[in-house]
């Protein structure tokens, strides 16, 4: 059975060294002293690798399953959710108000990545729920808030999201699922929703569900949705449970993956439900849920990676096969341990450095959204924004890669289900899908958030790695195995930026036939900026003097990896943009 162990050693150096969050005028970011955050990280490795890495499997074997309109989690689920809750692990970075922590998000997110790395089933019931309380803390009522926050945050209540419909799925315009006015206030929800993670189960008294619907008479496609409350069971003023609302289980899916966590079709039969926001906002009020939905999906895909890649270093290290082309290696046993194999060496190092590029990139992203939130920063946030898409889909899309690459070092055991590797692939790959398909994502990229606000915030990041090259390009440490990469690649996302602004207007189809290349350029670019910095960190480490000389010395020595062979990518990516659409759309749709 495969293992788990939190990397709380690398994510200490990534908050400490790259992003020194103790000093930073972040509010809230003075308390995470290095002592401080060790002990929460370390508590949190225990619960991660002691109680969820093994439902991982279990999770896997037996999934869901419904009975008599309830939904049955698979063996050892409801305990580990007790536990879970009993720790105060919903509410990290939730308001103390609604019985949270308050702590920075940065902190929620290092934590949700070790819970995603060992049962990212498991660990979407509570996602999913802290997803549906932001949505409600940002525009709820207070009286919304006051009854349904507190018992969410603790997870006591679970919570969802419904956009897709059995007819359309990104295009929610054509949604037909209607809510119906009602004298007292409240609407009458009818119609059918499907792929609804956490839908139902048995691990909660209540769930809660935002559910996209059209009012009756309101403006035609988009512009007529609205968002809505509707509780699995109806909640009475004083907060008590009342009568089980109109609201079912039509099956749960068979899908490749996630088979611990259960995706329901729901079907609302005049539900009660309650406006969340304005009418006919709904998409703006969705929004705040799909984004840090996204944003912790790009998580599920570098988590994934990484306890993939944890379990194919052992395995190469123990397997033995073949001889080390350069001499024995291992003179009292048959062969050589896999990992003294170059090629080996090769994949291992794809992971090594994309995982820990994709963390230090994960962190930094949720230190923006602390800033956009904590200091009403709209250079951050907007920042992050156009980050969102380049998280959702790169780190998707390597982050599966990764899977495969960690399955393939077990050579035929990898495709054996005992061996536990095959799960990481299979959960691994539908963070490339839902959230928005990762192509949904490019077009988002590229169509819309590279030209917000003027493009100043594209401009904004270019800027950040132009400043950073020439404050540090009298580092002759740095300058030939980071920086001068780093300025290669950023040249080439420069490039593809000015391709757009020529051609893009001219004819579409040539921006959005490089849209999805646009993205991985983009990706490639970021994760070289944190290997850049992640290397000066560690340099600045060795000057000073430490105990751990081999740890940071493996950190320079895993980003020259990354800087010399992951990073030319995007000159790749850059001569696939320019051949721009003619090619993509050559054919008729009738000969293909």
């Amino acid at each position: 059975m495969p293992s788990y162990n939190a990397p709380v050693k690398d994510m200490q150096f990534v908050l400490h060294n790259l992003l020194k969050v103790s000093s930073s005028d972040i509010p809230g970011y003075a308390d995470l002293e290095a002592e401080f955050t060790a002990a929460v990280l370390e508590e949190a490795g225990k619960l991660t690798s002691e109680v969820l890495a093994p439902l991982n499997a279990v999770g896997d074997v037996e999934g869901c399953k419904l009975e008599n309109g309830v939904v049955r989690t698979p063996t050892g689920f409801k305990a580990a959710f007790d536990q879970v809750r009993e720790g105060g692990w919903t509410g990290l970075d939730m308001p103390e108000q609604y019985g949270g922590q308050g702590m920075p998000y940065v902190m929620g997110t290092a934590i949700g990545e070790m819970f995603s790395a060992a049962n990212q089933a498991f660990t979407m019931y509570q996602g999913l729920t802290h997803g549906a309380a932001s949505a409600i803390l940002a525009h709820g009522s207070d009286e919304q808030k006051d009854k349904f926050l507190p018992k969410m945050v603790s997870c006591d209540w679970t919570g969802t999201m419904n956009l897709t419909e059995p007819h359309c799925g990104t295009d929610l315009g054509m949604m037909r699922t209607k809510a119906v006015p009602q004298d007292d206030g409240t609407y009458k929800v009818t119609g059918q929703k499907i792929f609804i993670s956490a839908g139902d189960h048995d691990m909660a008294d209540n769930i809660i569900h935002l559910v996209l619907a059209k009012i009756p008479g309101g403006p035609e496609g988009i512009k007529g949705v609205s968002l809505f409350i509707v509780p699995k069971i109806l909640v009475d003023d004083d907060g008590s449970l009342g009568a089980r609302n109109g609201v079912s289980v039509g099956k749960i899916e068979e899908k490749m993956g996630i088979h611990g966590n259960s995706t329901c079709v729901m079907n609302y039969d005049e539900a009660t439900g309650y406006l969340l926001g304005e009418a006919h906002k709904g998409m703006r009020a969705m929004f705040t849920m799909m984004n840090e939905a996204r944003i912790g999906v790009g998580m599920q895909g570098m988590a994934q990676a990484d306890v993939a890649f944890q379990n194919a270093l052992e395995y190469a290290k123990d397997r033995l096969q073949g001889r080390d082309v350069t001499g024995v290696k291992n003179p009292d046993g048959p062969a050589d341990p896999l990992i003294v194999h170059p090629d080996i060496r090769r994949s291992l190092m794809d992971q090594k450095s994309f995982v820990e590029g994709a963390r230090a990139f994960m962190l930094w992203g949720a230190s923006l959204i602390d800033r956009a939130h904590r200091n009403k920063d709209d250079s951050a946030d907007g920042l992050i924004s156009l980050m969102t898409p380049v998280i959702k889909g790169f780190l998707t899309d390597e982050g599966y890669d990764m899977t495969v690459k960690a399955q393939q070092v077990y050579g035929g055991h990898g495709y054996i289900e005992e061996w536990g590797m095959s799960q990481f692939t299979r959960d691994a790959r539908i963070a490339m899908i839902y959230e928005g398909a990762n192509g949904v994502q490019a077009l988002d990229l590229v169509g819309r958030k590279l030209a917000t606000d003027a493009g100043k915030h594209a401009m904004a990041f270019l800027e950040l790695v132009k400043t950073f090259i020439k404050e540090n390009e009298g580092n002759e440490a740095l300058k030939a195995d980071f920086l001068d990469p780093l300025k290669a690649a950023s040249k080439d996302l420069q490039t593809a930026m000015m391709y757009f602004m020529q051609n893009g207007m001219k004819n579409p189809n040539n921006a959005l036939s490089g849209s999805y290349d646009f993205m991985h350029l983009f990706g490639h670019v970021c994760l070289g900026l944190m290997w850049a910095q992640m290397a000066k960190a560690a340099h600045e480490a060795l000057q000073v003097g430490t105990e751990d000389v081999t740890f940071y010395e493996t950190k320079l020595a895993t980003g020259r990896y990354y800087m010399a062979r992951r990073l030319p990518a995007t000159a790749l990516h850059l001569a696939r943009i320019n051949t721009g659409a003619d090619t993509v759309m050559a054919l008729e749709a009738a000969n293909f």
